[in-house]
């Protein structure tokens, strides 16, 4: 394109053009109170670039560009309109594959956690004092307790249980699994379950959502409202933001801030988290991370980042990423909204690991609300592969370089 194309391609993106009896009314950019008058076919404009050097001038391409994409197979012209991107679809689900996933699902729970965990190393034994139990032991009883979503009194039986069949190599107190969750090192561990837990998935998964979700707790607030100038409260909550596979629903990264981290900075690490281990396509989000850095940390890893442009947007620098996705969003609003659906997974996502896993915290401290938001995320990533071996077929391998086992494989019964 040639500067005049290029600055009428931004006026049809930014500007209503108004088609007329006798041609199109194309609003100036210098002056708010003109208008110029063009008609496409004879390539004639009343602007004073076309009057004086009688060229192709930028209204002239604007109108050809707005014709372009407005025009019918039958030569009407379909006025434009916005698309609010919360079209609902329905899905088919695979009811007989749904029904024996559940009916075994506790059973192979157990079994892929047991797999999970014993790839996790343990750390040294004190010198002097009590010895701790196993590190294993301690991800695998914390983990389950949330699965279980009893007390601790009531989870003895559970853990007693696992103990029997060889999960765990201490039958420990069932009180401990709440001790458990207040470690620092069960943050990391758990952070690298999830991405183990995900990485079966990696040859179906290339588009991923970035969304974030909250859990109540316990704890309550209380904040000075400036606006009414009363005093308020209210209950604490734990903020999870988090990347999903839009076609299995797992969960591939997760960051867990406080309340009032930002979505968009948490776009980078999720992201490259994701890429270290699957290939990332497409990468739909909503508004809140829209940002130039986002869209070409998304186009280096060689995928796309569908992010709607919001209503204070402007084309950008010529040549970007930024303007590459602005016109695609402008011109092609449907087939863009096609692409940024599939968003709506990652809110599929949550609701199915709230309503399975519930969507509030027991724990009473910051560091053990945190490994409790993780277990759940854990938690539904192993739901997630006992589905996805129901009805793809996957083998499940958790870890790099490890032989293919009996155990590591896990065929359904």
């Amino acid at each position: 394109m040639d500067g005049r194309e290029q600055r009428g391609l931004a006026i049809a993106a930014l500007c209503r053009l108004n088609h007329q009896e006798f041609g199109w009314l194309v609003p100036s950019q210098s002056r708010t109170d003109t208008q110029y008058l063009v008609d496409p076919e004879r390539g004639t404009c009343t602007c004073p670039d076309h009057k004086e050097h009688g060229h192709v001038c930028k209204h002239v391409h604007a109108v050809r560009f707005t014709l372009k994409r407005e025009m019918n197979k039958d030569g009407t012209i379909t006025e434009s309109k916005t698309l609010t991107f919360t079209e609902e679809k329905t899905y088919t689900q695979n009811w007989p594959v749904y029904d024996r996933a559940q009916m075994v699902e506790k059973h192979r729970f157990l079994e892929l956690l047991h797999n999970l965990c014993k790839g996790i190393p343990d750390y040294p034994q004190p010198k002097t004092g009590r010895r701790h139990a196993p590190f294993c032991d301690m991800i695998f009883a914390a983990v389950y307790k949330v699965y279980s979503a009893v007390s601790s009194r009531r989870f003895a039986c559970d853990l007693k249980d696992a103990h029997e069949k060889g999960y765990i190599s201490h039958l420990m107190h069932s009180v401990q699994t709440c001790e458990f969750l207040e470690s620092p090192m069960l943050t990391d561990a758990l952070q690298k379950l999830i991405e183990q837990s995900s990485l079966p998935l990696r040859a179906i998964e290339t588009v991923f959502a970035p969304d974030s979700t909250g859990f109540s707790t316990s704890r309550f607030v209380r904040w000075f409202d400036e606006k009414y100038g009363i005093t308020r409260s209210g209950r604490d909550w734990v903020k999870l933001h988090a990347i999903v596979g839009t076609k299995t629903n797992v969960i591939t990264a997760v960051e867990i801030h406080d309340q009032d981290a930002a979505d968009s900075p948490q776009f980078k690490p999720l992201v490259e988290k994701t890429a270290k281990n699957f290939t990332v396509k497409e990468v739909p989000a909503d508004k809140a991370y829209l940002s130039h850095e986002n869209l070409e940390l998304v186009a280096s890893l060689g995928g796309t980042a569908y992010i709607p442009f919001k209503s204070n947007s402007s084309l950008g620098e010529a040549g970007t990423v930024w303007e590459k996705m602005y016109l695609f969003y402008e011109f092609k609003r449907e087939e863009f909204a096609k692409h940024y659906h599939q968003r709506s997974n990652a809110e599929s996502a949550f609701s199915a690991l709230k309503a399975k896993f519930g969507d509030s915290v027991r724990s009473k401290t910051s560091i053990a609300m945190k490994n409790e938001v993780l277990a759940k995320v854990l938690c539904h990533n192993v739901c997630v592969l006992i589905q996805s071996q129901l009805e793809l077929g996957i083998e499940l391998v958790f870890w790099k370089n490890e032989p293919a086992t009996e155990r590591t494989i896990l065929p359904m019964a």
